[in-house]
């Protein structure tokens, strides 16, 4: 039994490490010995776009979303914006039709009812005739460049789709979870870069990704992750899925640890969502580089480390009562002590008090508790297309 036990303590030791770490060392060390994948993109290449920003009651963020769409620098005449506020309560439609109502390059697309960002999406793309369409979020700002630089991949035939770059605006004063959020997003950067160069991103970013209209599926309006089934199911279809990170949104944080856990039990919840509705890709004699990029980046991280943790400390208890020696003990020690820096960076967070040091060991447990959250959300059932809007920092 004690020889069962170790065998199962190192080898969910290696998954946990494999997932965080270990992918992004192999593909890192694979990419030194193999041919670099590129897009033959041209900066010439200027075709019409669309871009379709949902905007659910988001009043507050418009007048800078519109003034940053209209400033971004792509031949005016080739870049249409179209603003999707169904159901907004908060007059958003009505401000839209009264500022740019006239405007040749702004529309509004309006509603009584919500049903949730991915109908907007699925309704708006029966208003979009451009060959490519960009999505963004309209609490967020592009920079300058954003466009040009997404569309330029698309003179590669064989790119489906194109991600952005999500990035964080933190300050110095930021408390803990805003600055473990671009932490994040840093490190998930890193990963996304290695995984265009070895064949495909797995999963766009929502705030900022574009595709080739004619290749939009009507997703289910019961989606939770809309960016990430439009990408992958592009992907499954033999196109590439780039990233740019000259293209980036620029987004400020949730304003509070408890937004920010809303947010990643949804995405949590999505994931397994997606796991559920994607079978097909775990077949990587069909889907070779694509699946083996879905299990390792994604799958895992979703559904095999975040419930490894804790089996890794139960089993290393029993381990500690079965074993001599000082192994095993010092490596419960250790994982006492990173928790207990994890839930002084929690109590800490509350009083709004910033720690560098704990930030890997705070947001590293509260993304995989998150995970696990998510997961008895979607198994009871609590899946809808319709977002709970999480409150953004100042």
């Amino acid at each position: 039994m004690k020889i069962f036990f170790e065998i199962l303590f190192w080898f969910l030791i290696f998954l946990v490490f494999y997932t965080y770490l270990g992918y992004g060392i192999f593909l890192w060390l694979l990419l030194k010995f193999r041919k670099r994948r590129t897009s033959q993109f041209s900066a010439s290449y200027q075709p019409d776009v669309t871009l379709v920003i949902p905007a659910y009651n988001e009043m507050g963020c418009l007048a800078e979303k519109v003034h940053n769409s209209l400033a971004l620098e792509y031949p005016a005449e080739h870049l249409q914006i179209l603003f999707v506020t169904e159901g907004s309560t908060d007059g958003s439609t009505e401000w839209l039709q009264q500022q740019y109502g006239s405007h040749p390059r702004v529309s509004v697309m309006g509603g009584s009812e919500r049903r949730g960002k991915i109908e907007a999406i699925n309704q708006a793309m029966h208003r979009v005739h451009t060959p490519l369409v960009i999505y963004t979020d309209a609490n967020t700002n592009l920079n300058p460049d954003a466009v040009a630089n997404i569309v330029r991949h698309f003179a590669d035939p064989q790119v489906g789709a194109v991600s952005g770059e999500k990035r964080i605006q933190t300050f110095e004063n930021e408390a803990a979870a805003g600055a473990g959020e671009g932490l994040y997003w840093k490190y998930e950067s890193f990963l996304k870069k290695l995984d265009t160069e070895l064949y495909s991103v797995v999963g766009a970013a929502g705030e900022l990704f574009a595709i080739r209209t004619e290749l939009y599926e009507h997703v289910e309006k019961d989606t939770l992750l809309d960016d990430f089934m439009i990408s992958l199911r592009i992907a499954t279809r033999g196109y590439r899925v780039v990233y740019d990170p000259e293209a980036y949104a620029l987004e400020r944080p949730s304003f509070s640890i408890g937004d920010e856990q809303k947010r990643k039990v949804r995405i949590a919840a999505g994931g397994f969502q997606s796991i559920a509705r994607l079978p097909h890709l775990l077949n990587i004699f069909r889907y070779g580089w694509l699946s083996f990029q879905y299990i390792s980046h994604r799958m895992m991280r979703w559904a095999v480390a975040p419930f490894a943790l804790p089996l890794v400390f139960i089993l290393n208890v029993l381990l500690v009562l079965l074993s001599e020696g000082w192994l095993y003990p010092v490596l419960l020690i250790a994982q006492i002590a990173f928790y207990a820096a994890a839930l002084l960076g929690y109590w800490l967070e509350n009083k709004k008090l910033r720690v560098k040091a704990l930030f890997v060991p705070y947001y590293f447990s509260f993304m995989n508790w998150c995970a696990i959250l998510g997961y008895i959300r979607y198994r009871n059932g609590l899946a809808s297309g319709i977002w709970e809007k999480v409150r953004r920092a100042e």
